[in-house]
């Protein structure tokens, strides 16, 4: 991982037997973390919350998936993702089904997460390169042979947002192994630097032909949820990354690339701060239906 596995690493690695530990004690992040879930708790704590979770949880589904798709070029109203159903095998539409298939898969796959992340990020592959009409299972059987799995060699790459140097296919699978055996030894660390450095290593390796940006904030959503921070899936960490921009998203992205302190630190807080805006959406969700206009 960067700042862990390229020998960059923030601090020395023998300063704990826990990597991501280390990563919490930068210089800010617990000033992130701490932020993070005093916003969550106030969203839980919210009267609406205790009879109409569920109502909340699908509308945070729907702007989530909104914005993955804006932060892969797809960027709609959020009244027109609500009622389109025509979700095609080019374009947009495809990138927009892909994010709504993503956001209700990830809630799925959590037992899996816990035993084996490779296998659930292949699953997520296989759902967001499915084409529209078809379940993932189908269009795997259909799809070309990049779907579901790390690319190899010198395969390309279709993940236009995000310039950063490539790494080739030898490196790729390094590092996945790396990340996955750090994800199955647990860790103390808080959800948010777990959360945040998977999605900025799934980024920054951009392991699959495509749709790496929207998987890895699907696997971003999965370790908010499975951690506890965010059980009932309300906070949509990327309504707030839309919301903060691409260009934001990016500069962010190449600090946690660089591998050094300030960088990985700066990262981990721009996901903070994204969870943050996921939260400030959702409160105004559970606002709406107490006013009754929602």
């Amino acid at each position: 991982m960067a700042g862990i596995s390229r020998g960059t690493p923030p601090e020395p690695p023998q300063a704990s037997a826990d990597p991501l530990v280390t990563l919490a004690s930068l210089p800010g992040v617990a000033d992130s973390v701490d932020s993070v879930r005093k916003g969550v708790d106030r969203v839980y704590g919210h009267r609406v919350m205790r009879r109409r979770s569920n109502e909340v949880t699908s509308e945070a589904a729907l702007r989530g998936a909104r914005g993955s798709a804006a932060l892969s070029g797809a960027d709609w109203a959020l009244e027109e993702v609500r009622r389109r159903t025509d979700f095609g095998v080019e374009g947009e539409p495809r990138t927009v089904g892909a994010a709504l298939r993503l956001t209700a898969e990830a809630g799925q796959l959590l037992s899996v997460w816990r035993q084996s992340p490779l296998r659930v990020l292949a699953r997520l592959h296989l759902v967001a390169a499915s084409s529209g009409g078809r379940s993932a299972d189908e269009a795997g059987r259909v799809a070309d042979e990049t779907v579901g799995r790390p690319r190899l060699g010198a395969e390309p790459v279709d993940e236009p947002l995000i310039e950063l140097p490539l790494p080739d296919a030898d490196e790729v699978a390094g590092r996945l192994d790396g990340l996955a055996r750090l994800l199955l030894a647990g860790s103390e660390a808080p959800a948010l630097v777990t959360a945040a450095v998977v999605h900025g290593e799934l980024l920054a390796l951009r392991p699959f032909a495509t749709c790496n940006g929207l998987v890895a904030r699907a696997a971003e959503r999965i370790v908010l949820i499975g951690s506890g921070l965010d059980p009932k899936s309300i906070c949509p960490a990327e309504v707030g990354h839309a919301e903060l921009g691409r260009a934001a998203y990016v500069a962010a992205l190449e600090g946690y690339v660089s591998g050094t302190p300030e960088g990985v630190a700066a990262w981990i807080a721009h996901c903070g701060r994204a969870v943050e805006l996921g939260v400030r959406e959702s409160t105004a969700v559970c606002e709406a239906l107490q006013r009754g206009a929602a």
